[in-house]
């Protein structure tokens, strides 16, 4: 896919494709593309899937980056300014947190034989431990403030502070 034929074929506008061209019962104007499996925006051309972001960050930039982030965590917020290109890396840190998680927050988990919280956080894809807390509030709070500090603007904490 290149930029060109993607401005052929889709209009951008606030976030969503919609179709230019009338092409195999897809009507001129219609929004394109269905949501797949894992949450995400994509349409097929020629043969091929793409998922809607990439197509929206290609239209923009010319390029598609092996990673693309969405800001504020929403899958189907596709508009550019909620899109950037990160590494792998950058792109884990703004997860939220798992389904599995008990403690209701991230990088929080119970330490039976300390019997209090223990805060751990992922740096350059080992776990670094924190600290422990027999508040939950205050490991929460540790782990936030962790994050924010190795992490940056990539963190996930970075958009809840600022209320996406």
């Amino acid at each position: 896919m290149t930029s060109e034929l993607a401005h052929e074929l889709f209009e951008y506008r606030d976030g969503r494709l919609y179709h230019k061209v009338n092409r195999r019962g897809l009507k001129a104007g219609e929004p394109a593309g269905a949501i797949n499996g894992t949450g995400y925006r994509r349409m097929g051309v020629n043969g091929k899937y793409y998922t809607e972001h990439a197509l929206v960050f290609l239209m923009h930039h010319g390029y598609v980056p092996s990673e693309i982030d969405h800001i504020n965590g929403d899958r189907a917020d596709n508009r550019i300014e909620n899109l950037r290109a990160v590494t792998r890396s950058q792109n884990q840190y703004n997860k939220a947190k798992c389904r599995n998680n008990t403690s209701g927050h991230r990088g929080v988990s119970w330490h039976k034989k300390s019997k209090a919280w223990i805060v751990r956080i992922s740096v350059d894809g080992k776990n670094r431990m924190v600290g422990y807390f027999k508040n939950l509030e205050q490991a929460a709070a540790a782990a936030q403030a962790a994050r924010l500090a190795q992490y940056g603007t990539y963190s996930f904490d970075a958009r809840q502070s600022v209320g996406a």
